[in-house]
């Protein structure tokens, strides 16, 4: 069955993420020492790549400590065409400035770390993000997808690639392309791996930096269930948790543009 031909590739996406723990830990950790110091790990994707931002926080099961850069011009087009549609999002991110622009809202610090998410690692925002925050001693993790970013072509005219910006690189595993499943008949592949491979590899992080943050003396405040903790636990964890978000951003804005 095509079903099953999906579901052995995925198993494959997870056998390559195993073999990089050593490289989820060291990010986890970096991430870890930037919460403890009061600080916010700065998480960024164009495009699709966004799912990864909004599954690192804010959602059940996640923390605070996490500044979620969703630029929505990069990643609103349901319509698909028309106003706000895929073909402005897809011109956006390549437009080279744009990154600066976004990062301008924030006040950096060496304290913080970064996690830029772009599947092909090619295109210029994500990639001048990264650029960004080496510029301002952040240390800067890379989600990429390794066979489709070495099959890809970068926008920029240097040829740099998200991962010539980056102090850590994972991979999510998938094929160059992204999509894994080929139908007799049909010229193209369908069924991506990327966002498996990235959700998997954000929660992998999220779980190895949750037990480091306890281990610190600092466990997490985890947006939990009510069916889980009951509905008045439920609702602390969440007020707890958004304030805890309000005062480490307020931070990030007190200086902004220095």
């Amino acid at each position: 069955m095509i079903i099953d031909d999906y579901l052995q590739k995925c198993e494959g996406i997870i056998r390559t993420i195993s073999s990089q723990k050593k490289e989820i830990t060291t990010a986890a950790g970096w991430f870890a020492e930037t919460i403890l110091a009061g600080r916010m790990v700065h998480l960024f994707g164009s495009g699709h790549s966004r799912i990864m931002v909004e599954e690192m926080w804010p959602r059940y099961g996640s923390f605070p400590g996490f500044n979620p850069i969703v630029e929505l011009s990069l990643t609103y087009h349901n319509n698909v065409v028309g106003a706000n549609g895929q073909r402005q999002a897809m011109f956006l991110e390549n437009i080279s400035g744009f990154a600066e622009r976004i990062l301008r809202n924030f006040s950096l610090s060496e304290k913080d770390t970064a996690l830029i998410i772009s599947s092909s690692g090619c295109n210029i925002v994500p990639i001048e993000m990264a650029e960004l925050f080496q510029q301002k001693k952040v240390k800067t993790v890379a989600l990429i997808t390794k066979e489709h970013s070495a099959s890809s072509t970068s926008k920029r005219p240097d040829g740099k690639k998200l991962a010539d910006f980056a102090d850590l690189v994972l991979d999510t595993g998938a094929p160059a392309g992204d999509s894994m499943i080929h139908i007799e008949g049909l010229e193209t592949p369908v069924s991506p791996g990327s966002t498996v491979g990235g959700i998997i590899l954000v929660n992998s992080i999220k779980a190895e930096l949750a037990n480091l943050l306890t281990e610190a003396g600092h466990p997490p405040k985890v947006l939990t269930a009510a069916s889980i903790v009951g509905a008045e636990k439920a609702k602390q964890l969440f007020e707890e948790a958004y304030d805890e978000h309000a005062h480490r951003l307020a931070e990030l804005y007190r200086d902004a543009g220095c």
